[in-house]
């Protein structure tokens, strides 16, 4: 099988809710959108959402970067895949959200061939998932509080809840919602790199009693000095984000003990092939992992789905963002439950089991490779 094009979309999309964090927030999904076309006559489909703020990527960055490495990839074996994401990864180290693009659709373009879903390509087992919902910053108590019961609403019995602000906003914030939810909801914050180490222990002191399941990436990137400092401090675990790219990162965080859990986003390790080496070291030094996402349709959402189906070693999901979307593209893939929206099916169909709706191709710009 060789690849004998490759199509790219601008996959413009707009959002229902504007997730304010401390890095910045955007005001809608300007995607990317693979599809690697065979002379077998199967196709497969990727897409990257790229978030400037934590991958330096934007959408006019990735079109470009995606062009290049389709010129790489034309005459290829799409189900080489090991060979095939060495070689851009070695043309394009940076671009993360591209490249999980393009590792999307080899795996998609690998299940199709062999007529299984990609969860049973990598050994794993079809089984229902379950999601949290993420609320951003808000202006007041009554906001989060609002928010938190149209989660529950929803069916949501995991909240995690946007924080990184200065002074005690975020305590009062994240204390009103554990008030109005009760004990049996879990609650987790997430600061995005908002705190410095004196502002985290001071938070950590304020929430210790509000039985939190961790904090997820509370200090800058670059600061595992005193990620190590605050974990040896808290009674609350600490989830790596925006420190963990790839494995290397993995490897050092766990190494060095400065991180409870890794949170494994495919468009920030740059797809599947990566987030399984990340998991991997993860596991061999007995941490667990969550799965989280950017703004992807449920396509990127169905992608990282498989390779928690995959891994039983990812055990919190954060895979919500198709659910704040304005409009769903996506024929087939994940589906959340009609009447829980937390519960998450992924499907037999091979490959991803997922196609796109033939009125967004027409109406969104799109570039071909030849």
């Amino acid at each position: 099988m060789k690849i004998t094009s490759i199509d790219i979309f601008k996959m413009d999309m707009k959002l229902s809710y504007i997730c304010a964090v401390s890095l910045g927030s955007i005001p809608s999904a300007e995607n990317i959108l693979i599809k690697i076309n065979t002379d077998m006559g199967i196709h497969g489909w990727g897409e990257g959402s790229p978030y400037s703020f934590i991958t330096g990527e934007t959408q006019a960055t990735c079109i470009e970067a995606a062009k290049f490495l389709g010129k790489l990839l034309i005459g290829k074996d799409p189900t080489a895949i090991e060979e095939n994401l060495t070689l851009i990864k070695r043309y394009l180290p940076t671009h993360p959200s591209v490249r999980s693009a393009f590792d999307m659709a080899m795996w998609d373009v690998l299940g199709k061939e062999c007529k299984q879903p990609v969860y049973k390509i990598l050994g794993g087992k079809n089984r229902q998932l379950r999601t949290d919902q993420t609320m951003g910053h808000e202006n007041s108590v009554e906001d989060v509080q609002k928010l938190a019961k149209k989660f529950l609403d929803q069916g949501f019995n995991e909240i995690k809840m946007k924080t990184g602000r200065p002074g005690k906003t975020d305590f009062n914030h994240v204390k009103a919602v554990r008030d109005l939810v009760g004990e049996e909801i879990q609650l987790k914050v997430d600061s995005n790199q908002g705190w410095n180490l004196a502002e985290s222990l001071n938070n950590a002191r304020l929430m210790e009693s509000l039985d939190l399941m961790y904090f997820e990436q509370p200090l800058p990137v670059w600061n595992l000095d005193d990620m190590i400092r605050l974990r040896e401090k808290i009674n609350i675990p600490i989830c790596a984000d925006e420190s963990v790219f790839d494995e290397f990162d993995a490897f050092k965080i766990c190494k060095l003990g400065a991180a409870d859990y890794l949170n494994i986003k495919l468009g920030k390790s740059g797809g599947i092939h990566t987030g399984l080496k990340i998991n991997a070291i993860a596991e061999s030094y007995g941490a667990k992992c969550m799965i989280g996402c950017f703004t992807e349709s449920r396509l990127g959402l169905t992608a990282a789905a498989h390779l928690v189906l995959a891994r039983p070693n990812i055990i919190f999901l954060d895979l919500d963002s198709a659910l704040i979307l304005g409009e769903d593209p996506i024929i087939g893939g994940m589906k959340y439950g009609e009447k829980n929206k937390s519960f998450i099916s992924v499907g037999e169909k091979p490959g991803l089991g997922v196609e796109l709706k033939e009125e967004y191709l027409q109406k969104w710009k799109s570039f071909k490779v030849e």
